[in-house]
């Protein structure tokens, strides 16, 4: 038994399980383990793990993810995104730092370091509707 004054347990893990269909805007405090299909937004407070059986169609947004599945959208990262071998993403990342591991598919955008104050607001409000707004224009480096 745990008493009043014992300090608070580790963070919960929500987990979608493979089969489970989920449409709409899905919001977490604590991390979230995805192994069915997330057909809109997923925000997360904590880290989002969408594991080799994972599929989101929508945007991601966490402090954290580690993601092995599949991903459609806009990935918005304020900290560390690990791309696993088995994963496949098409669509933009925002993020402060990508790792990225051998065998990996990404298509799309990257945009590294801090996101700006505008849209950090933006999307802690859960505004993702607008696409973030270009700084500068891409470079080709040979």
């Amino acid at each position: 038994m745990i008493s009043k004054n014992s300090p608070a347990g580790p963070a919960q893990i929500n987990m979608i399980a493979d089969g489970t269909e989920i449409e709409g805007t899905l919001r977490a405090k604590d991390d979230i383990r995805v192994s069915g299909r997330i057909k809109g937004a997923l925000h997360v407070e904590g880290k989002a793990i969408i594991a080799a059986d994972g599929v989101v169609d929508g945007n991601i947004h966490a402090n954290e993810a580690d993601i092995s599945g599949k991903v459609n959208g806009e990935i918005v990262i304020k900290g560390r995104l690990v791309l696993k071998t088995t994963a496949r993403v098409e669509g933009s990342i925002s993020t402060s730092r990508l790792i990225m591991e051998e065998g990996a598919v990404f298509e799309g955008q990257c945009e590294m370091g801090k996101l700006d104050k505008s849209r950090a607001k933006e999307l802690d409000e859960g505004n993702d509707l607008k696409p973030p707004a270009p700084n500068r224009p891409p470079s080709i480096v040979n």
